[in-house]
Formats: C-alpha cells, structure tokens, sequence
C-alpha cells in the first residue's frame, strides 16, 4: 500500500511506472495487479520512506532506476550489487514514499504469474 494525498496524479505516475493501468478505481482506493501481487494507493494515508520496505522485480535496474527518475521521483539509495548477482536500489516518490526495485536473477518469475 502506498499513500497517495493526490489519488489522480498517483493513479496517472504509478500506471505509467507499471506500464499497465490500474484495475479497480474508489475515491478511497485505486488498486492494480502486478504479477499476482497487488499494488494499492490510499489517499487517506500518510507518505513516508520508513516501515516496511518491498521491492518491484525488474529485468534491468541500471534502465529502470533512470527510468524512475525521468518520471519524477528521486534518488534514495543508488543501485548496489548485494550479492550473488542481486542489486537493488530506491527511490522516492513524487509523493514522499520510498519504491524499491530489486534485480535478481535468481527470482523464478513462473511461481507467481
């Protein structure tokens, strides 16, 4: 779940993040499904970089990271190897909540689509 104050420019910024629109749309909530995991906004909530910390898999973090910041969000943590293959990196939404993305090449993408 990720706060969303301005519910309409979050629902535009994250379907264009996602490439893909969102699936059910309430004053209250603007949800989508992502790779059989859900994705939702709250207007009521409040924005923040702490607390729990999930990760979007991507193919290429290196294009995806860039691809972030082009949007409008902002630099948190800079993509680091982490081991085994694995980087990850963060970024601050344009709406004051952290997005993690995680490359990993030992993810099997089959068990959860």
């Amino acid at each position: 779940m990720y706060p969303a104050p301005d519910l309409a420019a979050a629902k535009d910024w994250y379907s264009k993040v996602l490439g893909q629109e969102f699936y059910f749309e309430e004053p209250f909530y603007v949800g989508f499904s992502v790779g059989g995991f859900e994705l939702g906004l709250l207007p009521s909530a409040q924005p923040g970089t702490v607390g729990p910390q999930p990760f979007l898999g991507v193919a290429n973090i290196e294009s995806a990271y860039a691809r972030l910041l082009e949007l409008g969000a902002s630099m948190l943590e800079p993509v680091a190897e982490v081991g085994e293959g694995i980087k990850v990196a963060a970024v601050k939404d344009p709406f004051g909540n952290r997005l993690g993305i995680i490359e990993n090449p030992h993810f099997n993408t089959s068990v959860v689509r």
